[in-house]
């Protein structure tokens, strides 16, 4: 782990304290339980709110504390470790980078300070299908005589249940899959020909399949410039696959520690199931993964802070390594634990299902092999 400094090792201590007593997987079970169809509590997002987090990459000036993205990905692990559910990585993290890398003087004045007090919830609206495909954006923006007309649909939008606002990544040029032509836009969730349609999914959160009809905003939605959005969109994108990759590690690491735990107190054959060499081999494997994806998630939130030239390969790095020890731990949480694995009434399934969701949000690791490579020049 990264040494932290004083301000990191309070937010640390404070969330490992906060989500120990009023976040822990319990309380995700019983609002799974409750069918709240938001997929997080208001309550929990309101102390959270009350915290600062929503506000931890918004500029001061704005009402934030600005204390960067590794100090945020802190957050996230934790978060992860009790699944604890949240707009927190959707708005205080993607939202409020779409406002700090493409927003103009004024739509930062009128959404960060909103964002950082939780009072806003902006979510990115990217992919169109059930893979994640920047490249093949096609919903499209017409110019009109007063801004542009969208028409399309945006599948599986991260808190689209809660969103006030999406930042909709749409096409005013060329066709699905051209380089330019992309151009984001800042919508009002509650505008005239747009609708949404709450999903159901295994692991239970707030996601939305959104509905364009003719929807007219005007130029002063535009976030960036019209037809050049595409490197603005890759920039957000980076730093929400970083975040996501951070919450990974925590749902990875908690699976870990349950399974290490496990191995040290279930009996066989008259002694503890870790004494079995062929255990405590794995055991030590899955350690080292963990530890390896450790440095590449934070490697990532480090390059992000550091403004470095690397941060596009350390973010997909980051998001793949994170995804294959996740996928790997959450089915060894299942496999160690034996048939208790397998019941709801043990958490495992939860870890499971949310390891599931996370392995896709923001592309896959085949996605992300595939753009490190191009990255590298292989």
């Amino acid at each position: 782990m990264a040494a932290l400094n004083e301000e990191q090792s309070i937010l640390k201590d404070q969330a490992i304290a906060w989500i120990n007593d009023n976040g822990p997987v319990a309380a995700f079970r019983a609002m799974r339980d409750s069918g709240n169809p938001l997929g997080f509590e208001q309550a929990t997002w309101s102390a959270m709110a009350d915290m600062g987090w929503p506000g931890i990459l918004v500029p001061e000036e704005f009402g934030g504390s600005n204390l960067g993205y590794l100090t945020f990905g802190l957050i996230l692990e934790e978060l992860g470790k009790q699944l604890t559910a949240s707009p927190l990585l959707a708005s205080g993290l993607v939202g409020a980078a779409a406002l700090i890398l493409g927003g103009n003087a004024a739509q930062k004045k009128a959404c960060l300070p909103r964002i950082a007090d939780g009072s806003r919830i902006v979510t990115l609206a990217v992919d169109e299908s059930t893979r994640h495909d920047p490249a093949g954006i096609a919903l499209a923006a017409h110019k009109t005589a007063n801004g542009f007309a969208l028409s399309g649909d945006k599948c599986f939008v991260v808190e689209g249940g809660a969103a006030t606002d999406f930042v909709v990544a749409a096409r005013t040029a060329g066709n699905a899959g051209d380089a330019n032509g992309i151009t984001l836009f800042l919508v009002d969730g509650a505008a005239d020909g747009i609708s949404r349609t709450l999903l159901r999914t295994a692991d239970s959160r707030g996601y939305a399949h959104l509905k364009f009809a003719n929807l007219e905003v005007s130029h002063a939605a535009v976030l960036g410039d019209v037809d050049n959005g595409g490197a603005l969109l890759d920039a957000i994108l980076d730093r929400a696959r970083a975040g996501v990759a951070a919450e990974m590690l925590g749902t990875a690491s908690q699976a870990f520690a349950m399974t290490l735990e496990y191995l040290k107190t279930r009996k066989q054959f008259g002694q503890v199931i870790g004494a079995f060499q062929a255990l405590g081999h794995r055991a030590a494997e899955l350690y080292t993964e963990m530890e390896l994806a450790r440095s590449a998630v934070e490697g990532a939130l480090a390059a992000i802070d550091a403004d470095a030239a690397d941060v596009p390969a350390m973010c997909s790095l980051s998001k793949c390594k994170a995804g294959a020890f996740l996928f790997r731990m959450s089915n060894q949480l299942i496999q160690i634990h034996g048939g208790i694995g397998m019941t709801d009434e043990f958490d495992a399934g939860f870890y499971l299902k949310r390891a599931r969701a996370l392995e896709t949000m923001y592309g896959n690791q085949g996605f992300h092999r595939a753009r490190f490579a191009t990255l590298m020049g292989f």
